[in-house]
């Protein structure tokens, strides 16, 4: 799938990062810092984190900020931060999507919010990007919740085949920090860059050229609708400013709907 795509300049793009990353007296104080520079924002459902006052906070901190909201879905796994693998099978991994995903498409609307994506956390995210079917099962919750819903995932093959298979719009997403392989897939075993200027000038490459910087010392075309900003990195607040400097982010539908001529 990846060497078919073709290079091209990228005007318009999202930003997303996550909110809600709390649980009971484990608070995350760091995330507010990045919610001035995103276009939408993924909230913890309460599985890997989020208790339900986080989860208010968040979505009337969006509200107030005028982002597009999405629910961050993961294992249930507080103590593991949803960083540890879950085995499930098929029907439970549908419904623990579901539960999350309506849990938070109700409270919402509790507060005339909508949500528009849905984003998996740490260790769902990764074994949907690397399994096939494990990502199928996520967009068939999904589109069960409502056939409206964006799936944000890693971009690669994956990804586009699931949007093939299920008639579901996805969002292919890009991390400025993480390293990837020759096939446009995220090397997980890699440890995370935390150079802003190295990550700017793959920023500039991305919109430029559609291409990530491989591990193979070469780069590697891929599609790119959303960039993540994680608040874990210790140069995320320079990193997210500086990139805002370079283009002004786009929530995926907005930025389609332009691009379609429906909105000017």
């Amino acid at each position: 799938m990846q060497n078919v795509l073709e290079r091209k300049n990228i005007k318009n793009i999202d930003f997303n990062c996550d909110l809600a990353q709390s649980f009971g007296i484990y608070k995350n104080s760091s995330e507010s810092g990045l919610l001035d520079y995103v276009s939408s924002v993924n909230i913890a459902c309460g599985f890997h984190a989020g208790d339900p006052s986080a989860i208010k906070e968040a979505l009337l901190t969006a509200k107030e900020k005028n982002v597009v909201i999405g629910a961050h879905i993961g294992y249930d796994d507080i103590q593991g931060f949803g960083y540890r693998q879950v085995d499930l099978d098929s029907d439970e991994l549908e419904a623990l999507v579901m539960y999350q995903v309506g849990a938070l498409m109700t409270f919402a609307k509790a507060y005339s919010m909508e949500i528009e994506h849905v984003r998996p956390h740490g260790a769902m995210y990764r074994k949907a990007s690397e399994d096939f079917e494990t990502s199928k099962t996520i967009a068939k919750a999904i589109k069960k919740c409502s056939q409206w819903l964006v799936y944000y995932g890693a971009t690669g093959e994956n990804l586009a085949k699931v949007a093939e298979e299920e008639n579901i719009q996805v969002a292919h997403e890009v991390h400025l920090e993480k390293i990837y392989d020759e096939a446009g897939n995220i090397d997980f075993s890699a440890r995370d860059l935390e150079n802003t200027e190295i990550s700017i000038q793959r920023l500039k490459n991305l919109l430029q050229n559609s291409q990530v910087s491989n591990n193979v010392g070469g780069k590697t075309v891929v599609q790119a609708d959303t960039i993540h900003f994680s608040n874990k990195l210790s140069n995320a607040k320079d990193l997210i400013v500086q990139a805002k400097e370079i283009i002004s982010p786009l929530p995926y539908n907005y930025k389609y709907a332009l691009n379609s001529g429906w909105v000017e």
